[in-house]
Formats: C-alpha cells, sequence, structure tokens
C-alpha cells in the first residue's frame, strides 16, 4: 500500500472479475447503456447495435439506422427510450427512438412522427422516431433518471421535454414528450448537461454550476420569471467581471504579465453573484405548475486553465459531469414508510477536470465531500453508488466513493450517535485497482458491468507487446517472436464488458487485505474496513437490489463488518475509540460475544487492556441489558476491571448484566478495593453482596460504619443499588425491599436525592414506590412511602411548577384518606407537626381552624391525620387553591373537617363574606376568632360592612334565644366602637334595636373618639 502527497489510498484489489470482447464488426464510435443492453453507434454515425449485455454474456439483440450521423447519445430507463443529436447536411436535428426492441429485423416497419402528434401506427410493435424540434441546434443532452424527462441543451438555453403518455384513436397509451420550459442563459454556452428530480447540472469548458427548479407560494406575473431585481443587479456587476476575465490569457506588453482567471467556490444564497443570468419561459399550456415555480442557482464553480505543462483546451476542460440520486430503501433503517417505497433520499453531482475530479451531496445542503486527484489526466468518468471508473490513455482505475456516507446520514438520524454509527465522508480518497488498458477512449456503466472502446494505433500495439516480451523474458528463458508491425497497419479498436465482482466477495478481499496492516499499519486497516463497509452499505441502499438471498446475504456482511470494525476500534490505540460503542451496537453481537473476541485476542497478543474496550464494556455495563452474563463472562469481566480500572468495580457489580456474578468472588473484589481506595460506595457494594449471600450480620455492620448523609451520597452516586430499568418498567432492587422493611426514611431521601440530581424523574419514582409496595396491603392508588417522598421532595424542589404538581398529589391523597377514614397500616415517617415545622410549604395552622375541628373532634371522629396536614397545606403560602376547588366539592358538607377546608380554600379565594355566613351557620363560635384573623387593614370594614348587620339579622329572626349570636354581636360591636366616628356608628345601628343594649357601645365610640 502507498500513500502519495494528496493522500491517496492505493491497494492492489481485485473489483474486475472477468473482461469480455464483444462481437462487433464495423468500428464503434458511440456508446451508452442502460436495461441491461449495449447501443453502439458505428463509426459514421448513422447505424446503431443493440447488445444485451446481461451475466450470460454479450449478445447481439437488434439494430437499426438512424436519419443523421449521431453526435450524441442516451438512454433513459424510464421510459425505455433513446435519444440522440444527429446532423444530415449540416443540420443539427433531435430524435427519440421508441419502441426500438420491436425492430427485430432491418426491413421492419419504422414510424416518424413529430413530437406532440400521434399517428396511428400499422403494427403494434412498431419502433418509432419522434422528431423533436428546437428553436437552437442541440449541442447536449441528458434524461432524468427519477421521471425520463429530457433536457437539451442549446448554444444560450436549455429546454425540458417532459414525458408522458397520450392516447388517440381509442388506441392503447403511448409515450410521447411535450415541450414544457426554456431556461435562456446568458454568458453561458453548455458544453454537457445533467437532469435528476428537477435540478440541472451545467458544465463548460471551465465552469460548473447546478440549477434547481423550485416551488414558490405567490403566483408568478405572465408567463415568465425572471431573478429578482437584487440578484439581476449583483449577476449584471459580477457579468462584467465575468467578461473582463472570460479570456484566459491576456498579455500585457509593458509590464510582460499573463493575467489568469481567479478560481471560485460559491455555495447557496452566494451564488447570485456568479454572473449567470437564467429567465424562465413556458412553451407548453399553463398550468399550476407553470405559476409556481422559480429558478435558483445553488452551485457555482468557477476554475483557472492549469500553464503548468503548457496551455492546451483538452487539458484543461471539464467533462463527466453527471448527477447521481439514491433512493430510501429501508434495507438498513426499520420502518415501515421506507418499505416499498421508492422515495429520492439524496443527490449528488460529479464533474471532473482532467487531473481532479469533484463530488458534492447537494439535494438537502450543498457540500463537497471528495475531491480525486488523479495520477495522470483522465479521459472519462463515470460514479456509481460504490466507485467511481476513471480512465486515463492507458488505466481504468476504480475509486471508492462517498456516497453512501453521506446518504446513510439522510436517511437515519442515529448515525453518528452511541446506537449507530457510519465512517465519515472525509475518509481519504482510496484506489482499489489501476487496471491496464491502452488506448482507452470512452467508459459507460450499468450494474455490474463496466464497458470500455479502446483504440490503440500501432505504435500502441508496439509499446504493449515490448512491455510482454519483457515481462515473459524475466520468467522463461524460450524465445520469443518479435512482432511484425507493417507501416500501413491500421489502428486497432475493441469493445471490452468488464464484469465487476459483486460486493460481497469484494469485502471479503478487503477484510483479508486488511489483515495485513493490523501489527504496524493501524489506520490502514482501519480505512480499509471503513472502505468495505461503506461497500456493503453502498450495496444495501441500491434500490435495485430485490434478491432476498442476496439481501440476506449482504445483512450478514454488513453486520460482521461492523463487529470488524469494532474490534479495531476496541483494540487499537485511536483517537475515536468511542465508536466501539455503536459499531459492536449494530453487529447484532451480545456482551458475552464481545468480551470472549477481545479477552481471547488481547491474550493472545499478551496486550493490555485498551481504553477503548473498557469504555466499550462501561457503557455496555451501565445500559440496561436484557442479557445477562454468564457465571463465567461476569467473573471475567471483575477480571478486567479490578486490573485496569478498580474504582469502578462498584458501578460494574451494580450492573443488570451481572446478577449472575458469583458473591464470593464480588466480596473479594471489593474488600481488595477497599483496602486500597474506601469508600461510602464500596461499602455500600460490600452491604448489597452481602445481601444476596444473606449475610444479614455482615449487612448490618457495612450499614453501620456511616450515617444517612454519606449513604444518601453513594446511593446517588450509583443509583442502581436501588433502581433498576428494564424497558419501561423501573423495578426495585433487593437492596431497596430491604430498606423499605428496615430504614425507610434512607430509602426515601435516596429517591429525593436521585431526582433532585436529575437521576431519575418523577414519574419513574411513582412507578418504583408502586411497584416496591404492591405486596403490602396497602391498596390505594398511592402508597405511603410514595406520599412521604412527595412531601420530602417539597423541601428541596426550586421549581414552581414541580411545587405545585407536589401539592396537589398531596392535596388529591389526602382528601381521598379524608372522605374515606383511612387508618394505613403503614406509619407515615413525618408528622403533621413535623412537617410544619420543617417545611415552609406547610403553615402553622390559624387559631380559628382549630375552633372548628379541635384535636379532640379530629380523635373522637377518628379521622387521620391528613386532616391536619391538609390544613396546613392551605395555612401555608404556596398552595394555589383554584385547582383543588373540585377535589374539596367531594368532602362531606355537614362535617366540621369539610366546614374548616371549605372555609380555607374559599379564604384564599378572597370569598370574606361567604365564609362569615358558612361559619354563622355551622360553627358561629369561630366567627369572631375568623373576624380577628382575617378581617384586618383593608378587609377591616367587612366588620361593620358584614359581620355586624348579619349578627344583627341572625337574632332578630332567632330572638334570644342564641347566646352565642348575642355574645359575638357585643364583641363586634365593641370593635366597631373603636373604628368609626359617632355618627357613622349610630347611622350603622339597628332602628328597631334597644337602646339599652346599644347605648353603652354608642358611649364607648365617643369617649374612644375624644381620646384619641
Amino acid at each position: 500500500m502507498l500513500k502519495n502527497k494528496k493522500m491517496v489510498q492505493i491497494y492492489n484489489c481485485h473489483p474486475f472479475v472477468s473482461q469480455e470482447i464483444i462481437p462487433i464488426k464495423n468500428e464503434p464510435d458511440l456508446i451508452c447503456c442502460g436495461g441491461d443492453s449495449l447501443f453502439v453507434v458505428s463509426a459514421g454515425g448513422c447505424k446503431i447495435e443493440v447488445f444485451d449485455i446481461r451475466d450470460e454474456g454479450p449478445k447481439f439483440l437488434c439494430s437499426f439506422a438512424t436519419i443523421g450521423k449521431v453526435l450524441h447519445i442516451t438512454y433513459s430507463e424510464v421510459g425505455d427510450y433513446l435519444v440522440t443529436i444527429e446532423e444530415k447536411n449540416a443540420v443539427t436535428s433531435l430524435r427519440a427512438y421508441m419502441n426500438w426492441k420491436f425492430h427485430v429485423m432491418e426491413m421492419s416497419p419504422v414510424g416518424v412522427r413529430m413530437v406532440g402528434h400521434m399517428t396511428q401506427i400499422t403494427q403494434k410493435e412498431q419502433m418509432e422516431i419522434v422528431e423533436m424540434p428546437v428553436s437552437e441546434p442541440p449541442t447536449c443532452i441528458s434524461c432524468c433518471p427519477v421521471e425520463g424527462d429530457l433536457l437539451v441543451g442549446c448554444r444560450n438555453s436549455l429546454v425540458i421535454f417532459c414525458l408522458k403518455q397520450q392516447s388517440e384513436h381509442g388506441e392503447l397509451p403511448r409515450l410521447d414528450f411535450e415541450c414544457s420550459l426554456m431556461l435562456h442563459l446568458t454568458n453561458v454556452t453548455p458544453l454537457q448537461v445533467a437532469f435528476c428530480a428537477g435540478y440541472i447540472g451545467v458544465i463548460t469548458d471551465l465552469e460548473a454550476f447546478i440549477l434547481k427548479l423550485d416551488p414558490i407560494n405567490q403566483e408568478s406575473r405572465g408567463t415568465e420569471k425572471i431573478l429578482t431585481a437584487e440578484s439581476k443587479l449583483a449577476t449584471q456587476r459580477s457579468g462584467r467581471q465575468k467578461q473582463a476575465l472570460s479570456k484566459s490569457v491576456v498579455h500585457s506588453d509593458q509590464d510582460n504579465f499573463i493575467v489568469c482567471q481567479r478560481p471560485v467556490e460559491l455555495l447557496g444564497a452566494d451564488c447570485s453573484s456568479c454572473g449567470i443570468s437564467i429567465k424562465l419561459e413556458w412553451l407548453g399550456l399553463p398550468d399550476e405548475q407553470s405559476k409556481s415555480l422559480e429558478v435558483n442557482i445553488i452551485l457555482y464553480r468557477c476554475f483557472a486553465p492549469d500553464y503548468s505543462q503548457g496551455y492546451a483546451v483538452d487539458s484543461t476542460r471539464l467533462h463527466s459531469l453527471q448527477l447521481l440520486p439514491m433512493y430510501c430503501t429501508g434495507n438498513l433503517v426499520e420502518s415501515e414508510e421506507l418499505c416499498g417505497n421508492k422515495k429520492l433520499l439524496s443527490l449528488f453531482c460529479f464533474f471532473s477536470l482532467p487531473h481532479t475530479g469533484y463530488l458534492y451531496t447537494v439535494m438537502n445542503a450543498v457540500e463537497l465531500i471528495a475531491t480525486y486527484q488523479y495520477s495522470e489526466n483522465s479521459q472519462q468518468a463515470h460514479l456509481t453508488l460504490q466507485f467511481l471508473h476513471v480512465i486515463t490513455s492507458s488505466k481504468l482505475q476504480c475509486y471508492t466513493t462517498r456516497c453512501s456516507a453521506a446518504a446513510a446520514r439522510q436517511e437515519d438520524p442515529y448515525i453518528d450517535t452511541d446506537l449507530k454509527a457510519c465512517p465519515p465522508t472525509n475518509l481519504d480518497v482510496c484506489i482499489l485497482r489501476m487496471q491496464l488498458f491502452l488506448g482507452l477512449k470512452s467508459i459507460c456503466h450499468f450494474k455490474n458491468h463496466i464497458i470500455l472502446l479502446t483504440k490503440a494505433s500501432a505504435e500502441e500495439k508496439v509499446g504493449k507487446e515490448k512491455v510482454s516480451k519483457k515481462f515473459q523474458s524475466g520468467k522463461s528463458s524460450s524465445p520469443v517472436r518479435k512482432p511484425k508491425i507493417s507501416v500501413e497497419a491500421e489502428a486497432a479498436w475493441n469493445l471490452y464488458v468488464i464484469n465487476t465482482v459483486t460486493a460481497f466477495k469484494l469485502y471479503k478481499e478487503m477484510v483479508e487485505y486488511s489483515k495485513r496492516y493490523q501489527a504496524s499499519m493501524t489506520k490502514s486497516c482501519i480505512h480499509l474496513l471503513n472502505e468495505a463497509h461503506l461497500l456493503l452499505r453502498g450495496a444495501l441502499m441500491d434500490h435495485r437490489l430485490s434478491d432476498p438471498a442476496e439481501k440476506k446475504k449482504l445483512l450478514a456482511a454488513f453486520k460482521d463488518s461492523c463487529a470488524e470494525l469494532g474490534d479495531c476500534f476496541s483494540r487499537f490505540n485511536v483517537k475515536n475509540y468511542r465508536l466501539a460503542l455503536p459499531y459492536y451496537k449494530m453487529s447484532g453481537l451480545s456482551l458475552s460475544d464481545v468480551i470472549s473476541r477481545d479477552v481471547s485476542a488481547i491474550e493472545e497478543g499478551e496486550q493490555v487492556y485498551r481504553k477503548s474496550f473498557l469504555v466499550y464494556l462501561k457503557q455496555s455495563l451501565f445500559e440496561e441489558v436484557d442479557k445477562e452474563l454468564s457465571k463465567e463472562a461476569a467473573f471475567k469481566v471483575l477480571q478486567i476491571f479490578s486490573i485496569s480500572e478498580p474504582s469502578h468495580l462498584p458501578h460494574v457489580i451494580c450492573s443488570p448484566c451481572m446478577r449472575n456474578t458469583c458473591p464470593t468472588a464480588a466480596l473479594e473484589f471489593l474488600q481488595k478495593l477497599e483496602a486500597v481506595q474506601p469508600s461510602c460506595l464500596v461499602t455500600l457494594a460490600k452491604a448489597t453482596v452481602a445481601l444476596k449471600m444473606q449475610d444479614l450480620q455482615l449487612y448490618r455492620r457495612e450499614m453501620a460504619r456511616y450515617n444517612e448523609i454519606p449513604l444518601v451520597l453513594g446511593f446517588t452516586e450509583e443509583p442502581r443499588l436501588l433502581v433498576n430499568h428494564k424497558n419501561e418498567l423501573v423495578i426495585p432492587t433487593e437492596f431497596a425491599r430491604h430498606l423499605k422493611e428496615t430504614q425507610a426514611g434512607l430509602l426515601v431521601a435516596a429517591l429525593v436525592s436521585f431526582h433532585e440530581n436529575s437521576r431519575i424523574s418523577l414519574e419513574e419514582v411513582e412507578i418504583f414506590f408502586k411497584v416496591l409496595c404492591e405486596e403490602s396491603a396497602e391498596d390505594e392508588a398511592a402508597p405511603q412511602l410514595m406520599v412521604d417522598f412527595w412531601e420530602a421532595l417539597l423541601v428541596y424542589c426550586a421549581h414552581e411548577s414541580m411545587i405545585q404538581e407536589l401539592l396537589f398529589k398531596l392535596t388529591v391523597v389526602y382528601i381521598q384518606r379524608i372522605c374515606g377514614k383511612q387508618r394505613l397500616g403503614a406509619r407515615a415517617l413525618k408528622t403533621a407537626e413535623d412537617l410544619m415545622n420543617s417545611y415552609s410549604q406547610y403553615g402553622l395552622i390559624f387559631p380559628w381552624v382549630n375552633y372548628i375541628t379541635p384535636s379532640e373532634y379530629i380523635r373522637t371522629n377518628d379521622y387521620p391525620e391528613e386532616v391536619q396536614k391538609l390544613q396546613s397545606l392551605l395555612c401555608g403560602p404556596s398552595i394555589g387553591v383554584s385547582h383543588i376547588q373540585p377535589l374539596v366539592e367531594q368532602l362531606p358538607q355537614n362535617d366540621n373537617v369539610g366546614l374548616s377546608i371549605r372555609v380555607l380554600c374559599d379564604t384564599r379565594l378572597g370569598k370574606y363574606e361567604m365564609c362569615v355566613d358558612k361559619l354563622l351557620d355551622q360553627c358561629p363560635q369561630a366567627v369572631l376568632p375568623y373576624a380577628y384573623h382575617e378581617m384586618k387593614e383593608e378587609k377591616q370594614v367587612l366588620w361593620w360592612k358584614k359581620l355586624l348587620p348579619e349578627l344583627c339579622r341572625r337574632i332578630r329572626g332567632n330572638g334570644c334565644e342564641s347566646h352565642l349570636l348575642v355574645s359575638s354581636l357585643k364583641e363586634t360591636l365593641s370593635v366597631v366602637a373603636n373604628q368609626l366616628d359617632p355618627l357613622d356608628f349610630l347611622n350603622l345601628l339597628p332602628h328597631d334595636g334597644a337602646a339599652v343594649f346599644f347605648l353603652p357601645y354608642l358611649l364607648q365610640c365617643c369617649n374612644y373618639k375624644q381620646a384619641s
């Protein structure tokens, strides 16, 4: 393997499996292929011969004469038609050949018609020649591989013919074209064009640009759409600059300078300054599409001539323009939408200078993904999904491409994550093979066939035989005859079919090839395996892959490729060692398989465990893997970490994969670690191992070494000591179940710490407690430990939305328990008094509430402690009453507990008058304490506006029988007398009141006024 200065990796693989010579009598001039057929235009250009080039070998199929000399030819698989540019009598014409397969005999009838005019044919199976007039002589053509439409390049314009089906005279539908759109170009003469799915590629001698036909929202005015005024000004300015630089060489006699055009690359919106003006003209019948289309330049490149070896037009001209589509196949992505749906995924553009090729992705974002430096000047190049085939005057070169790498990132959003990986698009360019061919002139490709046209002169033949003679003389001493070449010898030509090897076989060869570099050149090994991986990925992303057996074999090889790359990244000392994880995941290998592969390789090579392998192990063990390791594999994992990273042993032991670990062996490893690096986490790991060994004495001894706070921190460092996940389930460990029975407070504190450190979500904690308590006597939806957790979390929670959510959950539970008068078997960790003393969300219960529900009332009526907790919440500063109002309606109506909760809620809502009415109706002894506590400052007016009139009204209705109401009225009058002026106070007194009763309070008001 060699590496040149341009970082081109050169290998000697065998992508070509065999070659055959096509039996053709006349000298070929032009070739193109498609649809399992090869089309050969004979020298002279007036006859096309067709050969079947399927796996059985090239076979003659048919031939037919053309009207004029063929200058250009192309084939469209969609519609199965040929298009030619022909010249006859100095007139250039554009023609399409339909139903060419039916021309099996040279004398078969042929129909000739103009485009858009369907003539009645005499036979159903008859070739048709369709004349397609254009306003300017055509210079180049291209067919869209997606829709089958035709693009024609003329001197100053591009014309699009849409393929469609038409039926006339009651006949079956026949294919025809409609001339629909013309793009007028300024300062551009197309040399080659390419067309695919609304994207148009154009190259001139030293310029390449891509146009995109985009839909627009607003209707265009008229039938022409011109670039915006701002863009036109920019193009006019740069157009003048371009005209100044259009001359490739400008000599200055005074200064003896040569002025060269500067290379330019513009992408996206920057292309508006490229100097190319474009105008759309709709030629067909106007429709909705014609009113909503605009053209944008998305890529522009301008190159400078290369004068390093003298100036010649042919040595600097661009060639081999191509647009290559890739489709969604679903072979590597599990998606029902992609199955059987031929959806365009990515589009690539390739064009080449004689010494350099450029590959862009253009569909979603325009980006240069590869630059190919050739070893010598190229004649032509052809891009496929997996390879770039380049011909020079004497070699066929096979490069790998990055199309599948770019398309994979469009198809699968999980690429470049811990789940999936793909080699990058910026890999070094790779040549798999340089095959010697003399006189190469032209190349075309279809499926697994490469067609080469060679024309070697007599001198080249002599040179070839000299090389062959020299090679043979080194092997044998037998005489070799000298070739006799006459001076009049004519140039020799051949037409070859090169059969390429299958992707599976080439992958196997590349894997074997990579093993040469495993010991000394790891980068080359990984590079070649990356190329092999992209080869398989490209084969699986080929929409033509339909054989189930072949697909199954490629998928198996793809997984093997992922395993090989995973081995490399886990064993070699490379920067991107973390790629071992996604590649191993994609390989389908179990954790046990990977451990056995890497451990055996390391033991054979007597190497240390690489950081990359340890990272993979840690990541895999820390994820919730369903499959458990065997006892032997688990012991091997403990050995690996005890040697390489002993500090991770507690984390490793807590992995769900390690359930089969021998407890005795695990305890020995932990004791060795503790002797060197003691910590609370190691102690907790020893405690969980002791539980597995059912050694409760050892367990208690280990747990007694630290108090609660260090233990909580230790659990937070490794939550899997208490909580495991399996799919979407949250499963408590045996350690958690034991703490539930022995140290429930420690368990709740640990879960609060998990939540506050974002180790677990609130929903997961709730599932955890429900699963933990499902076997206990608690049948309700909210076990007591969950309620304890909610209450404890209020202390640490800082987000208002979370606080309100917790308060709502607690209110629901409290009300449910109050309504059911449930006294649970499990005691709460915190009493109401503890909550009021410790938690700011729980306020001290207002004094007037105790008049409604004294402690004796709660005990004698068998109410749970949740009554005081709920009252304390409503007396606190945080709860939003409007959210819990519907829940309060569940409380009993004629009950003091329900009354206290309703009055608390109404008070927080500002409904003081309603609260006074409720208290006077059900608990009048609480009215005055309520008024003293709530009717202050701006609410003080309620004493004389609500309370005093209401008391008078009720006493008037009941007489003087209610001594409680009368005493409340006296105290109310005493309060009001100290607040109002005598005249205002006198106006408040009832007209039918007894003067003897009210006169003392009026005198009190006057005395208070005089004293103040």
